[in-house]
């Protein structure tokens, strides 16, 4: 047996994770079933978004999109509900906290990722991103802000009409390798690449991903889409030397083979559609397959494992990079029973495993977290690849 048929025979169908979710937070149930997020104390959420493990200490720290702020469990895995740390909010959960954008706000914040000792926060609505270099133990004001002059502003693209390598629309996702920092700009249909760690408020990116200048915004570079265009792209990973682009907007993840592409590269390889023109959800299918997606939020690896959030079809995805090639069927599944069906909760009653427009996700270790964005909740779980 050859060894691409070994890794067939080992490796279809599998499931994603183990059994049993080994921690859920939020989710709470009122008498009719349905997720009762609406409360500003700590251990609630409202559609949380993005999410990020620390690797230097495996902290939890997410976007609780809803409520427009940022929780962190220092000990995720203890059985604490209560989060150690909230940023953006005082009591409330109002955007900006029902007033101007101040370096202490948010407005639906969205991803989050470990950058060097801190994090880095995609605070969508106001058009910026926002680092703090080592990781808050309360409270505190963030040391830099991107896309924006300063903290106080929060206007998309600063209020011109066109994008430029300092300004942001709408960004979604962000990724770093500790110094580097990549940027989803999605109203803005492109990625941003700072190829040194940002030291400066509204320091301009370096390179540019998904345009063909840092001035153009329009959707797939005003063309059809193609290996290096974008239409809302929304998170960003690194599996082993590549970085890949969950390009939700044309219902696919563009895969490229570097870390670091130069300025307007194209992508190796597409998964989630047949080729690089088609965009539509599902390939153009009725239903869901293998090979299709839609509208895919969120974006991680695990070895030679790239796991995707596919949002729309309420699953997870997971590719082996054994069997890279464009259009390549998915070769693990989560929250559905075959890689046809696609129903919110599976068509069920919310369970412990079952998902409902999953967004953000994050692997650390051997573990899984996965924002379950329709159930306000996020769930912890061990990995099966």
């Amino acid at each position: 047996m050859n060894s691409a048929a070994h890794i067939n025979s080992e490796i279809d169908n599998k499931s994603i994770c183990c059994d049993d979710p080994q921690r859920i937070f939020g989710g709470e149930l009122n008498a009719l079933g349905l997720p009762s997020p609406i409360r500003s104390d700590r251990s609630s959420l409202f559609a949380p978004r993005g999410l990020c493990r620390h690797p230097s200490d495996g902290s939890l720290w997410l976007s609780d999109t809803g409520h427009h702020r940022v929780l962190g469990w220092q000990h995720p895995e203890s059985g604490q509900t209560d989060a150690d740390i909230v940023l953006g909010q005082d009591q409330g959960e109002s955007r900006n906290r029902g007033s101007e954008a101040s370096a202490n706000t948010l407005n639906v914040p969205c991803g989050i990722c470990a950058h060097g000792a801190g994090i880095a926060v995609a605070d969508s609505w106001n058009h910026r991103v926002l680092i703090w270099l080592t990781l808050p133990t309360e409270q505190q004001a963030p040391d830099i802000v991107l896309g924006q002059r300063d903290f106080n502003s929060a206007l998309a693209n600063r209020g011109e009409n066109h994008a430029e390598a300092n300004t942001l629309y709408w960004p979604s996702g962000v990724l770093s390798d500790g110094e580097r920092l990549y940027i989803a700009d999605t109203g803005n249909r492109r990625v941003l690449i700072w190829d040194t760690k940002p030291s400066a408020n509204g320091q301009p990116a370096d390179r540019i991903l998904g345009q063909s200048n840092f001035q153009c915004r329009d959707e797939n570079g005003g063309a059809t889409a193609s290996a290096g265009s974008m239409r809302w792209p929304h998170a960003l990973c690194f599996w082993q030397h590549r970085l890949c682009v969950a390009d939700a907007g044309n219902n696919r993840v563009l895969v490229y083979n570097s870390r670091l592409p130069e300025s307007h590269a194209q992508s190796q390889w597409i998964l989630g559609q047949t080729d690089s023109v088609n965009s539509l959800h599902n390939g153009g299918a009725m239903g869901a397959s293998a090979k299709s997606m839609s509208m895919p939020y969120g974006i991680s690896s695990y070895g030679h494992w790239l796991i995707v959030a596919d949002t729309a079809n309420s699953r997870l995805l997971a590719w082996h990079d054994g069997h890279l090639e464009s259009g390549a069927a998915a070769k693990a599944l989560l929250g559905q029973i075959d890689f046809t069906h696609c129903g919110d909760n599976a068509w069920l009653e919310v369970n412990k495993h079952s998902l409902c427009w999953p967004y953000g996700i994050d692997v650390y270790q051997n573990q899984i977290a996965i924002a379950d964005t329709g159930n306000s909740r996020v769930i912890l779980r061990q990995l099966a690849l």
